[in-house]
């Protein structure tokens, strides 16, 4: 619901990043190899409860994950480019709560497991529907920049995030906050599929994409 907005306001220092990056000798792939790397460091720091170092291990592997997106559309958008950044993307929101369940399998075990239920329905939802938009070319008008339709909801990438770090910082609240959480991702996967169904069975493809990109 976020990132429409948050993406702007980063947008300008990632692109002067990335152009530094670039002159380096990087590229887009390579940085988010590196930056998921840096994520997996998560993990034993959440088993160990250093939660805080865990905290640091998330935020770098999410501006990595900005820097890539930003050098990629300096060098050209790619689409292994694209399947490798999204794959790795989701192993990584789903190791955070596997992480807090190792920590504390007594206490966080239901809600880090049913965490990781719902963002099997956000995901499977969006990357469903970007098969069939770009089965049938449907235009994405609001994300232009994204190798592939970026489908909006209620718990977006800019929320995940938000949440990750409220996990770190009050990591005593994560059954509540990881069940809200989850909750809003249920909602927001409902919101997907009824707006995927029906934008695909529309014979008019392209002029009813805008509506999947409004906050549902």
């Amino acid at each position: 619901m976020l990132d429409r907005w948050s993406i702007q306001v980063i947008k300008s220092p990632l692109a002067i990043a990335a152009k530094q990056l670039d002159r380096a000798g990087f590229t887009a792939n390579q940085i988010t190899v590196i930056g998921f790397i840096i994520g997996l460091l998560a993990l034993p720091a959440l088993a160990y409860q250093h939660y805080l170092l865990a905290l640091v291990a998330i935020i770098l592997n999410r501006i990595f994950d900005g820097l890539d997106g930003a050098l990629a559309r300096r060098q050209g958008i790619t689409d292994c480019g694209g399947f490798l950044d999204i794959t790795l993307d989701f192993i990584f929101y789903s190791l955070i709560p596997f992480g807090f369940i190792i920590a504390n399998p007594e206490q966080n075990a239901i809600a880090g497991a049913f965490l990781i239920y719902a963002f099997i329905g956000t995901g499977s939802s969006f990357l469903a529907f970007a098969i069939m938009a770009s089965k049938k070319k449907i235009d994405n008008p609001v994300y232009k920049n994204k190798s592939l339709y970026y489908i909006g909801g209620l718990t977006e990438g800019t929320e995940t995030i938000t949440c990750f770090v409220l996990f770190c910082l009050f990591p005593s609240y994560f059954v509540i906050l990881s069940t809200i959480f989850a909750t809003l991702c249920w909602i927001t996967t409902a919101s997907r599929i009824w707006a995927g169904y029906q934008t695909l069975k529309e014979p008019k493809l392209t002029q009813q994409s805008t509506a999947l990109n409004q906050p549902h």
